[in-house]
């Protein structure tokens, strides 16, 4: 029987001294009483589940379209597939795993409809007023778009949940508070001002446990769609190093294997061996620093949770194989011209007449400035789904978008 020494280990370990204590959370912007039943990382994954945006994410897709088929993933099963994959990492490091999950769940909240997409047309959109992002975006529905409880706006999430959200991807501001990325959106500066997130350091371990498990899980997946659609075939998958090993190594056991189970067998070992390789690195990270704290984490000045030298090479040349033949295939571009002017036209139409968004969104005062009515247009233009984008779309302009 495998034990833990034999690889990552099985079962429940005590949490580590450098993960985030629930009980040493940093609270609440708005204080709240203790749940007696439930820790305050546990009650955010529950809030983040529970909320409107976290429903809408069955009718946002990744890549495709959703019209397109009902086998491609949508932002909701991308995000339970990350979750799955932060809460394995977060078990194995022993950090804490609802914590982990609750930052995989929230992670694409602000994202628009049509995916990428979506967020590069409205990012063009607001090109006069600092731009579109969707991390910004998922803040901004935490913290002020939800609308459920009584006491407060948003969620009211606890501070490591929000670090995560934030800075999953690492810093965003230089000790000087220059944006390591760019310019920092302005939503984001402002929250801060209220609520200090410490955006010139590093995340704790369970948002690193988050971010990686959303480039595994979409490595994999895409590969997945990619073949359901016939956009790629399991041929073509010998152009990147790693799908090329794998596939190999299926075909020598399986031989004869049909092809929907021999993508789905390589796919599966895709998963399994960029897992493996984070838990083997992060550990060799963790030794090397000795961090003894979350705190000391924050302040490591690297990310801990990450891919060994020789995958992090595999992993790039995967993504420029996806770029290349599925991300820029003709198709997919072509939907993606179509669906920008969409959102294109959606907010130039709102903009132009405010007045004929719905009822419940005519909450602008009549002397607001473009730049807040801007920013309140992007607001629901982001909180569509890709079927409600249309039929809005139908219903300003008497036509349907031929997305094919």
């Amino acid at each position: 029987m495998q034990t833990e020494q034999d690889g990552i280990g099985f079962g429940y370990r005590p949490r580590a001294g450098y993960a985030c204590d629930p009980e040493m959370s940093r609270g609440r912007l708005y204080p709240e009483p203790e749940s007696p039943t439930r820790t305050p990382f546990q009650r955010d994954r529950d809030r983040i589940i529970h909320s409107t945006a976290f429903r809408r994410l069955k009718h946002k897709t990744q890549v495709f379209i959703a019209h397109e088929g009902d086998h491609y993933r949508t932002r909701l099963t991308h995000s339970i597939e990350v979750a799955q994959i932060a809460r394995a990492l977060a078990r194995s490091l022993r950090c804490d795993e609802d914590l982990a999950e609750a930052i995989a769940l929230v992670h694409d909240f602000g994202h628009t409809p049509f995916g990428h997409t979506g967020e590069d047309a409205l990012n063009e959109c607001l090109s006069r007023w600092g731009g579109f992002d969707h991390n910004a975006q998922s803040l901004r529905i935490v913290t002020e778009l939800e609308h459920r409880y009584a006491a407060f706006e948003g969620l009211n999430l606890c501070w490591e949940t929000l670090e995560g959200l934030v800075k999953h991807n690492g810093p965003l501001t230089n000790a000087d508070g220059s944006g390591v990325r760019g310019p920092v959106p302005e939503s984001i500066l402002d929250f801060n001002e209220r609520f200090d997130l410490e955006l010139s350091r590093h995340a704790s371990l369970e948002a690193q446990c988050a971010a990686i498990a959303d480039d595994i899980a979409y490595n994999a997946h895409d590969i997945d769609d990619g073949l359901r659609s016939g956009l790629l075939s399991l041929d073509m998958l010998v152009q990147a190093q790693m799908p090329a090993r794998l596939l190999a190594n299926v075909r020598k056991l399986y031989p004869g294997l049909d092809a929907y189970r021999t993508g789905h067998e390589l796919v599966r070992r895709q998963i399994t061996e960029m897992v493996e390789d984070v838990i083997a690195n992060t550990r060799v990270n963790i030794a090397r620093l000795k961090p003894l704290s979350a705190d000391e984490v924050r302040s490591a000045g690297e990310t801990l949770v990450c891919f060994s030298f020789s995958m992090s090479a595999q992993e790039k040349q995967l993504k420029q194989f996806l770029y290349a033949n599925l991300y820029r295939n003709p198709a997919v571009m072509r939907v993606r011209e179509q669906a920008e002017a969409v959102v294109r036209d959606l907010f130039n139409a709102f903009f132009d007449r405010p007045q004929s968004m719905p009822e419940s969104w005519h909450t602008l005062p009549a002397d607001a400035s473009d730049e807040r009515r801007a920013r309140h247009i992007a607001d629901y233009l982001a909180g569509m789904t890709d079927t409600y984008a249309l039929k809005e779309y139908r219903r300003l302009f008497d036509r349907s978008p031929d997305l094919v």
